[in-house]
């Protein structure tokens, strides 16, 4: 009783598969393939998997604190394609659905044109089919613009506004002694960078498909904890597990930020003053060439929470912890359907007998 007590209470096995939420689906990454699955509106499943390419690469890029740097490029490379390609199965079954409706228009349009020439002995003007608003190229251009200014107004808001904000606090209420204090400085931007990341979390959330997003993000969660637990990759195993997981990016995130707060120590707090530019800006700029910096040790305190479980370990993982309380849902059966399918497909070979059968059994 006590080793299974026990079992529950930590995870029992370690794993490198991660994955992430699409529209509509899951994506996810294993060491030698990745797959997508995604739920289109009549029901069925969207399956594809790839093998992962493997780019050579100079020793130094897998040393500790430049391979998260690596590590997050790729993994922002590959979920933004398999983002984009959830996004292009949606359209494919929205014009499937126009093309349905247009020949209905079409069949009805015929027969009203058939009752106007029996009426009237003469034709009845064609009605054209309704075309559809946006094609794959439309949708595609759309993405790309709305992720670009997602990126710029981003770093406006984490990187240049805290910034702003305490300079003005700084020539207007604070002593000379506090708003010159660097320890201070770099605290007050740290946490209102957490208060904007936190903010915009909560409010996306309130969107209906945000929230749906959220929920195939706790299916990926679940998924990953049945099979760290070691049990068998069925619907009602899946459902039992916990949804918070230490290895989140929306865990790397938030550290990424407690991080900066330490890096921000070390920035001259009158920064802008030695060139003469603004200071809010030339402090911007400073800890955007830092990001680097941010995401390798950010990368590493969550490669050690995601490996240990002990004092140190969840008192790193307690902030991601927390966030993930508005970035993961509760799934429904089908969202976990699709991460079970996904996941299958990339876990190690040796696996696939023992974890794919009683999945097989339970759909039957």
């Amino acid at each position: 009783m006590k080793e299974k007590k026990a079992c529950k209470a930590t995870v029992c096995r370690k794993t490198s598969i991660g994955g992430q939420a699409l529209m509509e689906g899951i994506m996810m990454r294993g060491p030698e393939r990745s797959a997508m699955a995604v739920r289109r509106p009549n029901g069925e499943i969207f399956f594809e998997e790839e093998p992962n390419v493997k780019k050579k690469r100079p020793a130094i890029c897998r040393w500790p604190l430049v391979r998260g740097v690596f590590g997050f490029i790729d993994s922002m490379r590959l979920g933004y394609k398999y983002l984009m390609r959830s996004a292009e199965i949606f359209c494919e079954e929205e014009e499937q659905n126009t093309e349905e409706s247009a020949e209905t228009v079409s069949e009805n349009a015929a027969v009203t044109s058939d009752a106007a020439v029996s009426a009237k002995g003469e034709e009845a003007p064609a009605q054209k089919a309704p075309q559809s608003a946006f094609g794959k190229a439309t949708m595609t251009a759309i993405m790309v613009i709305a992720t670009v200014l997602g990126v710029v107004l981003a770093f406006g808001l984490v990187f240049w506004l805290p910034a702003f904000i305490y300079q003005l606090l700084a020539d207007h209420v604070l002593p000379e002694s506090v708003a010159a204090n660097r320890l201070v400085r770099s605290v007050f931007e740290g946490l209102f960078k957490i208060a904007i990341l936190v903010a915009y979390m909560a409010l996306v959330s309130l969107m209906k498909d945000i929230r749906r997003t959220f929920m195939y993000h706790g299916a990926e969660h679940k998924t990953i904890f049945c099979y760290e637990d070691d049990m068998p990759l069925t619907v009602e195993n899946v459902k039992k597990q916990r949804r918070f997981h230490p290895r989140c990016g929306t865990s790397f995130l938030i550290l990424m930020l407690l991080v900066s707060i330490f890096i921000g120590w070390f920035i001259p707090v009158q920064f802008g003053s030695l060139t003469g530019l603004p200071n809010t800006l030339v402090r911007a700029a400073v800890k955007i060439l830092l990001i680097p910096v941010m995401m390798g040790i950010g990368y590493e305190l969550l490669k050690l929470a995601g490996k240990y479980d002990n004092i140190l370990t969840r008192i790193i993982s307690a902030p991601g912890m927390w966030l993930q309380r508005i970035t993961v849902r509760e799934p429904d059966d089908g969202m976990i359907e699709c991460a079970i399918m996904a996941f299958v497909a990339v876990m190690p070979e040796a696996d696939k007998e023992k974890y794919l059968t009683p999945v097989k059994e339970e759909n039957e």
